[in-house]
């Protein structure tokens, strides 16, 4: 797969391009109402014998244009997304770099430069996609705004249990842990990527080693708790129990949450490589302990929790 990131205004010639199929918008999550876009793109590029492309954007709008200087966080950061898009087998990606220049085009304007100018023939999109300036684009206008050479299609939306499966529903649903709707709502588990770094230790003494994991990308980090969790090492899988916290029985820090993954029936030395983890199932919140032994009675309880949990869903 190949990915460019495109500024305005972008340099590369139509004429060096092959025709293209693409879905454009955001898509953060790659979430089942945008993989239904995406699928549509790719399904048209083979029908016709051109290139699938999906045209995103990064940052989010509104890192750019809110007032405030709120840090935005994602369901899935650009590298993430990129690689989801990979898997779903897209031949081009064109990551458009969102700045205030970019957001004053008209949606005319915008059109030209990056659907036609990138040799895009079909356009393939969401019921609710907007673009140009202050949004005045939409699926519903653009056909004012395009010739013969363009053909467009409106993807509907996409409900589960009667409510549209959306980025903001994923987000509102990470807030309460509900980690299985969110499985559904993705079609995968949520997923984080880190690096696994020194923490203190603690973990081994009282029978339970963490792998501290440093999360480099701008990911929304579910609900503080302690969760039954999937993990990446390599090409190997493995199951495990993860507390996201402050670990309040041991400190009265509260600025620095800290993810720390137990990995059962594993002794490996894995500091410094960077692993995946499925966030699958919320078990409870984090806890401040009188002591070490209430605390290990407790972590017990998780693990035979998370353990059955993954025997029961093989």
């Amino acid at each position: 797969m190949i990915v460019e990131t495109l500024v305005h205004p972008h340099t590369i010639e139509r004429d060096n391009l092959p025709e293209a199929v693409a879905a454009i918008g955001f898509f953060d999550g790659v979430h089942k109402g945008h993989q239904a876009v995406i699928a549509q793109a790719i399904d048209k590029a083979k029908e016709s014998g051109k290139e699938s492309v999906v045209v995103t954007f990064d940052p989010h709008p509104s890192v750019v244009l809110q007032k405030n200087n709120n840090p935005v966080k994602y369901i899935t950061p650009i590298n993430a997304k990129v690689r989801r898009l990979e898997e779903l087998g897209v031949d081009r990606v064109y990551v458009v770099h969102f700045d205030k220049e970019l957001a004053k085009l008209s949606p005319q304007e915008f059109i030209e430069q990056f659907i036609i100018g990138l040799h895009i023939t079909h356009l393939v999109a969401g019921f609710d996609f907007t673009f140009g300036h202050k949004g005045a684009g939409n699926m519903k206008n653009i056909h004012e705004m395009i010739d013969n050479h363009l053909e467009v299609t409106t993807v509907t939306r996409l409900d589960y249990q009667d409510e549209k499966v959306s980025s903001t529903r994923i987000r509102e649903q990470m807030k309460q842990g509900n980690m299985e709707e969110i499985e559904t709502l993705l079609g995968r588990p949520y997923s984080l990527m880190g690096e696994v770094i020194h923490g203190d230790k603690r973990g081994r003494t009282i029978g339970f080693p963490t792998a501290n994991v440093k999360v480099e990308e701008d990911y929304i980090i579910p609900k503080i708790g302690v969760y039954a969790v999937e993990i990446e090492i390599g090409n190997k899988k493995y199951f495990g129990m993860a507390n996201i916290g402050y670990n309040p029985t041991f400190t009265d820090d509260r600025e620095n949450k800290k993810i720390e993954v137990h990995i059962f029936d594993f002794n490996d030395d894995i500091y410094g490589e960077t692993i995946v983890v499925d966030w699958k199932k919320y078990i409870r919140t984090e806890e401040k302990f009188s002591g070490v032994d209430e605390l290990i009675k407790k972590m017990r309880e998780d693990e035979v929790i998370s353990r059955d949990f993954f025997r029961i869903n093989k």
